[in-house]
């Protein structure tokens, strides 16, 4: 997602992140698709050659306008947008507020999927690249965790919450290096019913000590499965203490830093929009059985 173009004041739950430690880890390296030592892996036959389309509301809304700066809710009213019920005026689309806030939103239907199936994935996709892998294989290229949690005994969302993964992967044409704060929803205002969840994330580079937006997913029940609701707000400057091991890391694997990363526009809006469509729907389509085969039982 690039760095951010401009600061835009401050903002509502925009506290910097607190000091970050490395865990003791192999840099690792970055690469496309799968290797012969991904394909050992228990889970090797939910790898797929390719990511699947992202579904027909996403695909029109890429191919249509951008939203009109004044449709688009501020971030300030996400948690009452991200409600327990009802929908907001605008549940797919991208598009730049007049303060260049860059805005997308994605809802996604996913039959047979729980709540509780995103909790687990997301305490435990990030600690290696080929889990990362699954859930995007086009796009997806390096995942690490600040603190490997994935087999503690804990509830799965204190695997994440607390806790900063660590991803390379494509937005469009365009490699990023990022890192991903993850937030207590309930600490941050959201209401989240016991049959539901928000993944909540405060969004940054994972070399430069900038961060460049939010990031929440809410997971909530409908009839044969769920839906997520995706929205990212970008262009929100803040400051956060690197990581120094993290960030040594990501430029041993070829940093993506270039100057126009400064002045981020709708491009990336767009993309970001095809970008989480895609991957949230492939995930969606094997999640229950991925679950049911590595999920921790108590």
């Amino acid at each position: 997602m690039g760095a951010v173009a401009a600061a835009v004041g401050s903002a509502p739950m925009a506290a910097a992140r607190p000091q970050q430690t490395s865990t003791t880890q192999d840099c690792g390296v970055r690469y496309v698709g799968y290797r012969d030592a991904d394909r050992a892996k228990p889970y090797a036959k939910y790898m797929a050659a390719h990511t699947d389309p992202a579904p027909a509301p996403v695909r029109r809304a890429f191919d249509g306008p951008p939203l009109a700066s004044a449709a688009i809710p501020d971030f300030a009213n996400i948690t009452r947008d991200l409600g327990p019920t009802g929908y907001s005026t605008i549940e797919t689309g991208y598009g730049q507020k007049a303060d260049g806030v860059l805005f997308v939103a994605v809802r996604t239907e996913m039959p047979r999927v729980t709540a509780a199936m995103w909790d687990w994935w997301f305490g435990w996709h990030s600690v290696e690249s080929a889990r990362y892998k699954l859930w995007h294989p086009d796009a997806h290229e390096y995942a690490s965790l600040r603190v490997d949690r994935t087999t503690d005994a804990i509830p799965d969302r204190q695997k994440y919450v607390g806790n900063t993964s660590y991803v390379d992967e494509l937005v469009g044409p365009k490699l990023q290096q990022l890192g991903i704060d993850f937030r207590d929803p309930r600490g941050q205002g959201f209401a989240v019913p016991s049959d539901q969840t928000v993944v909540f994330g405060r969004v940054g580079s994972s070399i430069a000590p900038v961060d460049l937006g939010w990031l929440a997913h809410q997971v909530r029940p409908i009839p044969g499965g769920a839906e997520m609701r995706s929205r990212f707000y970008l262009n929100m400057r803040g400051l956060h203490l690197p990581n120094l091991g993290q960030a040594a890391c990501a430029v041993k694997r070829g940093a993506s830093v270039d100057p126009t990363d400064l002045f981020l526009g709708l491009d990336l809006a767009r993309d970001l929009l095809m970008h989480c469509g895609q991957e949230m729907n492939h995930l969606a389509g094997f999640l229950p059985e991925l679950h049911r085969e590595f999920a921790v039982r108590p």
